[in-house]
Order: C-alpha cells, then sequence, then structure tokens
C-alpha cells in the first residue's frame, strides 16, 4: 500500500528543513500591540519581528546600542 502525502505533511517536511522555530513570549497585551505595528508597516508579523531582530543585531554591530 502506498503511502498518501498531504500538502500539510509536505509543507512541514519542508519547513522543518528550511527554516529554525524561534518561538517567544510577550506579556499580555503585547501581542495585539505588535501585530497592529506589523500591519500598519504592511508586514506580516514575522516578517515585522525578525526585520527588528535584524535592526537591532546591526545597531549593536555598529556599536549604537
Amino acid at each position: 500500500m502506498v503511502k498518501k502525502r498531504t500538502s500539510s505533511a509536505v509543507k512541514n517536511r519542508y519547513n522543518a528543513k528550511t527554516y529554525d522555530q524561534l518561538p517567544i513570549r510577550v506579556p499580555k497585551g503585547r501581542k495585539a500591540e505588535i501585530q497592529n505595528a506589523a500591519e500598519s508597516a504592511g508586514e506580516s508579523l514575522n516578517a515585522f519581528v525578525v526585520g527588528a531582530i535584524d535592526e537591532r543585531i546591526d545597531k549593536e554591530k555598529k556599536g549604537i546600542v
């Protein structure tokens, strides 16, 4: 019997192979604030958070922080 591959299973394997996960916790109410800021910037929540992290890393490399 051939095992049927579901779309979700294929996506999950791809994501596991391609990306690292970095779960974070924020105080209650902060998630909505961050989501609103991301929407205002026209970005997904993930893109917004990754961009903020990249910005902080760049500042630290330049000795600004």
